[in-house]
């Protein structure tokens, strides 16, 4: 019986050590491993920041942050560089940007604070960017920007509020595109389960023209705070193509609480809006409506669904409602 042990435990071994043996033939060569990084200084951010590769973690201490951060280092969909810590840890932006993502694809930011400064998250020329359970407020302008054609972008449970603090109406909560070009292809960008407002200085989301493809769906949006500048009297502004506006709740505005505009031919269209919960109670403006439609036609058309619901206000839309 012994001996049997013996032959079967020898057989097991050999079989194990050849499986290892496999496995590091197998290897990539040169293959660097996942590292975790621990950050609690500002220069170790930066450090990290620009020194991460591919499937890295960089993780920050509660603290704060004082400075400007950015990186332009890309990852990949298969092996993505996260960014984490608690609401706790802290980036303070004395001005210009708090986290600049500079053709940084494949990058997840959870978790952290981000205030001060002209604008918050500013993301640029990368793909599949995840912000994640992020706070944002406290800036002169907008709160978290995708921006220079950076597509399949994510932004999700996530609170931005108090943005715009300098008065010009340009602070929206989160904003996609670039106004005035059709070259900024920030598409499929998907806005999930955030609270935004109040005190947004500009629209909780402003959908420029040249994007297409995007879903608002879950949001809770508090328009207290509308300065009225450069017509923000909504809570989403609507000018790029085949949006679903789904499941959103809001309640104080100025005026509507959905607009769609056409600042470009043929853009602001296809459009759809179905079980969002409008309060627009103590509006004043000259429309009142929950969902304003201002360029409905045979070629450019918006799909209102009468699962939309107000209260308060003059009414759900002006064009006609879908069953």
């Amino acid at each position: 019986m012994r001996t049997r042990q013996r032959l079967l435990t020898a057989v097991l071994t050999a079989t194990a050590v050849a499986s290892g043996l496999a496995a590091t033939a197998t290897a990539a060569p040169g293959a660097v491993p996942a590292r975790t990084i621990e950050v609690s200084t500002a220069a170790q951010l930066k450090t990290a920041l620009t020194g991460a590769s591919p499937g890295d973690t960089i993780h920050l201490a509660d603290g704060s942050y004082s400075g400007n951060f950015k990186t332009s280092v890309a990852a990949s969909s298969g092996s993505r560089i996260t960014l984490t810590g608690s609401s706790k840890a802290v980036l303070k932006a004395g001005g210009g940007y708090g986290l600049h993502l500079n053709g940084a694809s494949y990058w997840t930011v959870k978790g952290i604070t981000v205030t001060g400064g002209q604008k918050g998250i500013m993301i640029d020329s990368a793909r599949g960017v995840v912000v994640d359970t992020v706070t944002v407020h406290g800036l002169d302008m907008e709160g978290v920007h995708f921006r220079t054609s950076s597509p399949d972008g994510v932004i999700r449970n996530s609170r931005v509020y108090d943005t715009g603090n300098d008065g010009r109406g340009m602070g929206e909560g989160i904003y996609v595109g670039t106004a005035n070009t059709l070259s900024d292809k920030s598409d499929n960008v998907q806005i999930l389960g955030n609270t935004i407002g109040p005190d947004v200085g500009g629209e909780a989301v402003d959908i420029k023209e040249g994007t297409t493809g995007g879903k608002l769906s879950g949001n809770t949006f508090d328009g207290k705070g509308l300065t009225g500048v450069h017509y923000d009297d909504s809570w989403i502004d609507v000018k790029g193509n085949n949006y679903v506006i789904e499941n959103n709740t809001g309640k104080n505005t100025t005026n509507n609480g959905y607009e769609t505009h056409s600042q470009q031919s043929g853009w602001g269209c296809g459009t759809v809006f179905r079980g969002n919960r409008s309060t627009l109670t103590g509006a004043t403006g000259d429309k009142q409506l929950a969902i304003n439609v201002t360029n409905q036609s045979t070629s450019c058309r918006t799909t209102v669904y009468a699962s939309n619901t107000v209260t308060g206000g003059r009414g759900l839309t002006n064009i006609t409602v879908t069953p």
